[in-house]
């Protein structure tokens, strides 16, 4: 639907306007950032439950479920580092604030007004159906003034 792209153009207008950004993303697949044969591999293929990799430019820590469930949305926000606001990919039936993006060329209906949370619909042409507020999904900074005022405090 084009949410990356969206938040390859939200993040730096964010950024601009003096706020540090961190993202959490939901996927429905199994993910993996780590590739086999690696020592960080081995220590997690090992039975390690987490794994923190610390390099020249970046560090990420890895932890493994085990077949354990998800971790709910609030601790994942606990584990992430002070900053001023945090975007969230996915999640669909979570309790938040959210911003649906939406484009006719996809031919799947809108999840709003089924899903909770979506206070606003960012759309490439005319709006699906009545929402709330609608902005045009090219208009970045009206997309970030909407974030900033519907965020929620943490």
């Amino acid at each position: 639907m084009g949410k990356t792209t969206l938040l390859e153009r939200l993040v730096p207008e964010l950024r601009n306007r003096g706020l540090v950004v961190s993202l959490i993303k939901h996927s429905h697949k199994a993910i993996e950032i780590d590739r086999p044969g690696k020592d960080s591999w081995r220590a997690r293929a090992a039975g390690c439950q987490e794994v923190l990799l610390l390099g020249e430019q970046r560090w990420a820590l890895m932890h493994e479920l085990r077949g354990d469930v998800e971790p709910a949305l609030p601790y994942l926000v606990s584990r992430i580092q002070p900053c001023d606001l945090v975007l969230i990919e996915g999640f669909k039936g979570g309790d938040f604030p959210k911003l649906e993006v939406w484009r006719a060329s996809e031919g799947k209906p809108p999840l709003w007004p089924a899903w909770p949370g979506i206070v606003s619909l960012a759309v490439e042409g005319a709006p699906p159906v009545p929402a709330p507020r609608v902005l045009a999904l090219a208009d970045t900074q009206a997309i970030a003034d909407c974030v900033l005022a519907e965020a929620a405090p943490v």
